[in-house]
């Protein structure tokens, strides 16, 4: 399964929030803050009135948004008034809330006014398609004030206060430097892109919420051909409905002074991004599949973005060659069993003897995930295969499903070209067996 673009970009039909203020509340002048990465994007414990959710945190939105309490007893919100907001994706607006009046805290990064956003519709629910459970979206106000350091390799987050003198002397020393313009609060810088043996210098929202590579909008700026080698493929979920567009090649791409030689880049389709508001001569998005390869740290105040490469800096561009998305359908108790207490017997009885066992055997049950395939691409090699949409995955390449996460599925079904993958699901309560080897199209 990819997770690309699940609620990737926002655009709010609202005016923009100025009392919110994080501020750190140790006394010290920086804060360090574990996140987890799961699929190239950022997750990050918050504390909302009191109650602990699971957040991505997203450069390409401005206000946070909470969408999902499926796993919470309940959370106190304050000033709370009804709105529309619109987005990215197929249909035009969704009903929301918006609450004032917050306290929410990471660590000692605290915020005592926090204004957020309420989706109680749960089809924008996207933990299934991540595998825990998420709960919002934060964005903007995380940023807006301090000097916001992401290492990706460590999946830790360092925020600075400005005057921080001992981080502007290590920028100085060992990051590169370049511009960024913030509008409508979202961070923008121009990047040479490479397609066709033509370079073209590119406005770009530098986007830790969409975990590929790079986004061009070619509805908008159509002088980038589309590369002949390329696959409609289904792209995620957008903030109004499914995206769909294409995946395809280019000769290059820079960030960070890097140069990336044939990096995957997608390019939705014009109905997609049809109600998407954007900021002028935009051309589209550098995502995490870029970023993580990064130390990157953001000062919006300023006007700057600073990287420094990281150890995968080199890594290949692989996609998923299987052409299925996985999502998490729920738990289920499995029950297992385990040898203990070596030095207590147990005694049982086969074919009428009597046989001492060295050993007890403990039996519990543990709740395990439900895997199924929400979307096949066509004539992806799983289609060929005769898998299809709604199948419960019972064993890949046999083993149990239960043992693996999206995260595992994911980088097995892109993990190089050749390899069979061996898939057992049901389907009608009958189990099938499917094989199919990875194909790189593109």
């Amino acid at each position: 399964m990819r997770l690309k673009s699940f609620l990737v970009f926002l655009f709010f039909s609202v005016a923009p929030s100025v009392q919110s203020q994080f501020q750190i509340t140790n006394g010290k002048e920086k804060v360090a803050l574990p996140f987890q990465l799961i699929n190239n994007l950022i997750f990050i414990q918050v504390v909302v009135n009191g109650q602990e959710l699971t957040f991505l945190l997203d450069t390409g939105v401005e206000q946070t948004v909470l969408f999902s309490l499926d796993d919470k007893n309940e959370i106190k919100l304050f000033d709370v008034q009804k709105l529309k907001l619109k987005g990215l994706g197929s249909n035009e607006e969704v009903e929301s809330y918006k609450s004032s009046k917050n306290k929410v805290q990471i660590n000692d990064f605290v915020d005592f006014d926090h204004v957020l956003y309420l989706i109680l519709d749960q089809k924008f629910n996207f933990s299934s398609q991540i595998g825990i459970p998420v709960n919002g979206i934060m964005g903007y106000n995380f940023f807006k004030n301090h000097l916001v350091e992401i290492n990706y390799e460590r999946k830790k987050i360092i925020i600075y206060n400005h005057n921080y003198k001992p981080l502007l002397k290590i920028i100085q020393r060992k990051f590169i430097q370049d511009s960024i313009n913030i509008e409508e609060s979202k961070p923008y810088l121009i990047s040479n892109i490479k397609a066709n043996n033509q370079i073209f210098p590119s406005k770009l929202l530098v986007d830790t919420g969409n975990s590929d590579a790079v986004w061009i909008f070619r509805s908008k700026f159509n002088t980038i051909e589309l590369p002949q080698k390329n696959i409609q493929d289904y792209l995620g979920r957008g903030f109004s409905g499914n995206i769909f567009g294409k995946r395809a090649r280019i000769n290059s791409f820079e960030f960070g002074k890097k140069i990336f030689e044939y990096p995957l880049v997608t390019f939705p389709d014009s109905i997609s991004i049809q109600n998407a508001n954007f900021v002028q001569d935009r051309i589209g998005s550098v995502g995490g599949e870029i970023l993580s390869r990064f130390i990157i740290i953001f000062d919006y105040l300023n006007g700057k973005i600073y990287t420094r490469s990281n150890n995968k800096l080199h890594d290949p561009f692989h996609f998923n060659m299987s052409g299925i998305d996985v999502e998490h359908a729920g738990l289920e108790w499995v029950k297992e069993t385990a040898d203990e207490n070596p030095n207590q017997g147990i005694k049982i009885y086969s074919n009428g003897n009597d046989q001492n066992i060295e050993n007890s055997l403990k039996i519990r049950f543990t709740l395990k995930p439900i895997f199924k395939i929400s979307n096949i691409r066509v004539d992806s090699e799983a289609e060929k295969s005769g898998l299809k949409v709604g199948d419960r995955i019972l064993k890949i390449n046999r083993e149990p499903a239960q043992g693996f996460t999206i995260q595992l599925i994911n980088e097995l079904l892109k993990s190089e070209e050749g390899k069979t993958i061996e898939i057992e699901v049901e389907r009608n309560n009958k189990n099938y067996i499917f094989k199919f080897q990875l194909k790189n199209i593109i």
